[in-house]
């Protein structure tokens, strides 16, 4: 979408996607947390998927469905929060500036 500077009206604007990326980062610090507290879980599925092996199979299941959970939260996580920011970057903040001129404003949709 072309965005000119409303100062200026140049064309060399960019977006700062901070709310973007600082969503992204809680949403998959908190997804991960999330993850491993449900590794419990995953531990369990991974167990009993692995008793096929035996002994070695129920480790490698226990600690291969922990790692995936703790993965799966943060991946979760780290979408939900920037899906969020990017609205918060689009309806809250300043999120286009003006290469040119420096002027950072929002554009209404």
């Amino acid at each position: 979408m072309y965005t000119p500077c409303p100062s200026c009206n140049s064309g060399r604007v960019v977006t700062k996607n901070f709310g973007k990326q600082t969503g992204g980062l809680i949403g998959a610090v908190g997804g991960a947390a999330s993850g491993v507290a449900g590794t419990l879980s995953g531990a369990q599925t991974g167990a009993a998927l692995g008793v096929i092996g035996g002994p070695m199979g129920t480790a490698i299941g226990s600690i291969a469905g922990a790692i995936i959970g703790s993965l799966f939260g943060g991946v979760a996580g780290g979408i939900a929060g920037a899906t969020l920011g990017q609205h918060v970057d689009d309806k809250v903040l300043n999120n286009y500036q003006c290469l040119d001129c420096g002027y950072s404003f929002s554009v209404n949709h």
